[in-house]
């Protein structure tokens, strides 16, 4: 496994694979590496004779100060995580100063219309954009021919997979589901900083997602009352509702009498930890199982 910091050297064996016909699959990650990052890579295998990850902090995604300077970052251990394992060619490891010469008030920025400022967007101003940007910027050095991201980013992979299609990249978009722990929790890096007590009430998210679920495919079409009936699930755990949106899979907007498939967006704090969690929900003639959980 190879390690670059610097865009240059990783360019020339991006060139080098490409002179021999090679295909090459690539994982964006913001490093922490846990299984559902690990799941990503190995999906990437399967799709590509090389795999080409990187960890990048993007601070252009964060619009609290806050909370980029206490995201988790664990680089050495993650680079050593990847090698043990063989996940990886090529780790890509750059600094913001690497990615933003000029610094970020003065970085051309890809905005996705429309996707960038709804639902997630609406909340967290400029985050999508902040997205959007270091994934073109990541597209244009690795030159992959697959990219795999997880659903549990539901809007982040629908804004990605739009961005391709506007841009005309040649780069085929690999969703990967939700890789959750045993008791249901969906996995992500910012669940280390949950305490002890957090952490055994922090898959009532997904339960209560999943009986919106239920209540959606048993015929309840009342969205704004089960958003209610949720939240106040969600606070006798002791958790604090952020966001229930229940929305069109496919477009993100709100539920129509087409919509064949819709989605529920979740989102909740507890204590210093924002928990995000979605699923997909088929009105159709074919239902779709409790335990068919997207992320």
């Amino acid at each position: 496994m190879q390690t670059f910091a610097e865009i240059a050297p990783l360019r020339e064996q991006i060139r080098t694979w490409r002179r021999e016909g090679r295909r090459i699959a690539f994982v964006p990650t913001m490093g922490n590496l846990h299984e559902g990052h690990l799941t990503l890579m190995r999906k990437a295998r399967k799709h590509a004779d090389v795999v080409v990850a990187s960890i990048f902090v993007n601070p252009m995604q964060f619009d609290k100060a806050e909370d980029l300077q206490t995201y988790p970052r664990t680089l050495e251990q993650d680079i050593a995580k990847l090698s043990q394992q063989n996940m990886v060619d090529v780790v890509f490891t750059p600094t913001p100063e690497v990615m933003y010469p000029a610094g970020l008030d003065n970085q051309t920025f890809v905005e996705v219309p429309g996707l960038s400022s709804i639902l997630e967007g609406e909340l967290r101003p400029g985050h999508f954009r902040g997205v959007a940007t270091i994934v073109n910027k990541l597209f244009n050095i690795v030159q992959p021919d697959v990219a795999c991201f997880g659903e549990k980013d539901f809007q982040q992979l629908a804004l990605i997979r739009q961005m391709v299609i506007d841009l005309e990249l040649d780069i085929k978009i690999v969703g990967v589901p939700t890789v959750r722990e045993m008791d249901g929790l969906a996995m992500s890096s910012r669940n280390g900083k949950l305490t002890v007590d957090e952490r055994q009430r922090a898959p009532v998210l997904a339960r209560t997602m999943r009986w919106i679920s239920s209540q959606m495919r048993g015929g309840r079409t009342d969205y704004d009352e089960l958003v209610i009936d949720a939240n106040d699930q969600l606070r006798a755990a002791g958790l604090q509702p952020d966001k229930c949106f229940i929305r069109d899979a496919v477009t993100l907007l709100p539920v129509t009498e087409g919509t064949q498939q819709a989605v529920i967006l979740m989102s909740s704090q507890l204590g210093k930890v924002r928990l995000i969690d979605n699923q997909v929900v088929d009105l159709g003639p074919t239902q779709t199982s409790d335990e068919d959980i997207a992320e």
